[in-house]
């Protein structure tokens, strides 16, 4: 096959990987929106209740990815990986991996739980004894869940080190349905609230088991249900112990850059996250002394969650596909010490994921009114503060994708060190944006809290250039504005389209079609959005934005009109081998907007070609080793200060699967 054909057969694979990924994130995410308006419809989008509960609820996914979160993407993963290539499939390490991570898991679940408290003190502010009160049992309820998002996470990675990536795919929805479910129970028996309020005075045990329960029970159920294709893969998983020499200490050390990045994020937006709680507790006093007009123009953390979720839209379901995909084509660069094919990787993730995420900016911007009234739980208050905090949010899209794509090259090269450095200039800017934000009049802190990201979002880009130019030399940078120039243009007329048809259906006027109720909202944007895909879809075509071609090739493809794959590139040709460990988008450097736990964080890539055979450790007779000498370099390419990094491992078996010495277990003792 000529090389030309290779790369075309690569290109055609990575775009169809991306595209099944981000199907399965497009349902998952469907079902998110859909439980975010039943939580608006049922407790109202701008209470007190609802800000109390999503800043419980986020508490169990923030705390796990702060202290373990790291450690199982940079450390675990890359050992369940190597494992599963053993004669046994990974059996016996899986077997003590996953003991030890269970143990974990309960004590970490445990502590954390009994210390709800603490925890809440620690992460709000100025919150009455009555909101805390609530606060404390939301939390009860929700921490539990810090041992099944890591427990999920294992099991996803089990089951991708061995081909099975739809389970985990799909599992999230089931979490998201059993939300729906209870959110609707707690509608039909206790009513919504634009009819009948619930506030902190007349909550009850009723409405904390239909809200917080079945959030607790829907994380039970995403990780229970896999389960059976874990089973399905008859590892002959059973609990196991004695772990010297399972190599987890070695690798936690070369990992340390990545696990330090992942906590500075996270202790960064905590803080972020603390400082969002103050207008939520003011709301409160003011409904309490009488001033309901003022508290109800106040936004709570609760609009600036669901404002994340609508931003982070475009990233989620485009950017993040593409870039773990286009990871593994850096990583190969990367190991050929190929400058050209890294440089060329990352123009063409960023030029791809612009056509995306430029018009999934200015969508957001456009049609940010019919959004909020859609999302705001009936009160067109609510949906104006919405509204108000995703134009801020919204136009700050392509920068937070494009610095997530930069980031995949300092993975790809083995350097965990400079994301690090970059996390650290970003946080120290949070943090301290942050502290002045809270001297701010309170009805501004939401919206302060919404710039500092998006001006975060730009800075990030700027500091990732600087030190990518030291990494390639370039960055193929007129070629990159080029095509970002024409997509402007093309997103401008987009946005004149949405803003004339905004025009003929009232949007702009408090007594519009838009605002008149839920229903027109949605209408307003099922008839704008297509206007505006369509007129961008035409101006691509006028302005010649041939990258149009490379995000839709996966579509065309399947409708028989995509570029042709190559002979002998079916089915057949498909690799093989093991998915490679990818870095998750929580220890990379976008910082977390919002607290929902997002699965594809622990989802690896699509698999690499089949790696070469490598000569065996002396030592090894016969069998296949878990893992190579600690003497062993990586294939990364070493610089002038950072030397080539060797793979985990110095004290891991190289023999016979299921026979390591370290171990003391009776078959070994036997021997």
């Amino acid at each position: 096959m000529s090389e030309a054909k290779t790369t075309q057969s690569v290109q055609s694979g990575e775009a169809r990987s991306s595209a099944i990924m981000a199907a399965g994130t497009l349902v998952s995410r469907f079902l998110g929106f859909a439980k975010t308006w039943m939580l608006g419809a049922a407790l109202g989008l701008g209470s007190t209740v609802t800000d109390t509960f999503i800043n419980a609820n986020n508490l169990p996914n923030l705390i796990f990815l702060l202290v373990a979160g790291g450690v199982f993407n940079a450390v675990l993963v890359p050992q369940i990986i190597k494992a599963s290539k053993a004669e046994d499939r990974g059996a016996d390490y899986l077997s003590r991996l996953l003991t030890l991570a269970v143990l974990v898991l309960l004590a970490l679940t445990a502590i954390v739980t009994l210390a709800a408290p603490l925890v809440i003190d620690l992460t709000t502010q100025d919150y009455s004894e009555q909101q805390k009160a609530l606060a404390v049992t939301f939390a009860f309820w929700c921490l539990p869940q810090i041992f099944f998002y890591g427990l999920y996470a294992l099991l996803t990675q089990v089951l991708n080190a061995h081909g099975a990536f739809g389970p985990a795919m799909w599992a999230p929805i089931l979490n998201n349905l059993v939300a729906i479910a209870g959110l609707g129970m707690f509608i039909w028996i206790l009513g919504a609230n634009i009819t009948n309020p619930h506030t902190l005075d007349n909550w009850g045990p009723v409405q904390t088991f239909f809200v917080a329960g079945f959030s607790t029970i829907g994380v039970v159920a995403q990780t229970a249900i896999l389960l059976i294709p874990v089973l399905r893969l008859k590892l002959g998983l059973r609990p196991r112990f004695g772990w010297r020499g399972v190599g987890l200490g070695q690798a936690a050390k070369l990992s340390v850059w990545t696990l330090a990045t992942a906590a500075v994020g996270q202790l960064a937006f905590l803080y972020v996250m603390r400082i969002a709680t103050i207008p939520g507790a003011e709301r409160l006093r003011l409904s309490n002394a009488g001033e309901t007009t003022a508290a109800l123009t106040l936004p709570g953390n609760a609009v600036l969650e669901v404002a994340s979720q609508l931003y982070l839209l475009p990233h989620s379901i485009i950017a993040l596909s593409l870039a773990t995909v286009l990871f593994n084509r850096m990583t190969r660069a990367s190991q050929d010490g190929n400058k050209a094919e890294l440089r060329d990787a990352l123009s063409h993730g960023l030029r791809t994921m612009a056509v995306a995420t430029v018009f999934g900016a200015l969508a957001l911007f456009a049609l940010a009114g019919p959004l909020g009234m859609f999302f705001s739980g009936g009160q067109p208050q609510d949906g104006v503060m919405l509204a108000q905090t995703l134009t801020i949010l919204a136009l700050s899209t392509p920068f937070m994708s494009a610095n997530f794509m930069m980031s995949r090259v300092f993975y790809a090269n083995e350097d965990a060190r400079t994301p690090l450095y970059v996390q650290l200039l970003l946080a120290v800017v949070y943090v301290v944006g942050a502290f002045i934000i809270q001297f701010l009049p309170v009805g501004q802190i939401i919206y302060a809290i919404a710039v500092l990201y998006t001006l975060g979002n730009i800075l990030s880009v700027v500091i990732s250039v600087v030190f990518l130019r030291r990494l390639l030399g370039h960055l193929d940078g007129p070629r990159i504005a080029n095509s970002y120039i024409r997509m402007g243009y093309a997103g401008l007329g987009s946005a004149i389209a949405g803003a004339l048809a905004l025009w003929l259906l009232g949007s702009y006027r408090a007594d519009g079609f838009a605002w008149s109720s839920r229903p027109a909202a949605l209408v307003t944007v099922i008839v704008v959005g297509p206007v505006m895909l369509v007129a961008y879809l035409l101006l691509l075509r006028v302005f010649r934005v041939t990258e149009l071609r490379d995000l839709l090739r996966p579509l065309l493809g399947r409708l028989g009109r995509g570029v042709p794959v190559p002979a002998g590139a079916g089915a057949a040709a498909e690799p093989t081998t093991a998915a490679r460990a990818t870095v998750s988008d929580d220890t990379g450097l976008i910082p977390r907007i919002s607290g929902e736990f997002d699965a594809a964080s622990f989802r690896a890539g699509p698999a690499l070609e089949p790696e070469p055979a490598v000569e065996r450790h002396p030592d090894v007779v016969g069998a296949a080793e878990y893992i190579p000498d600690e003497d062993v370099p990586s294939t990364a390419m070493g610089g002038k200060f950072r030397p080539q990094v060797p793979l985990p491992g110095r004290r891991t078996y190289q023999g016979e699967a299921g026979r390591n010495p370290y171990f003391p277990v009776e078959d070994n003792r036997k021997r």
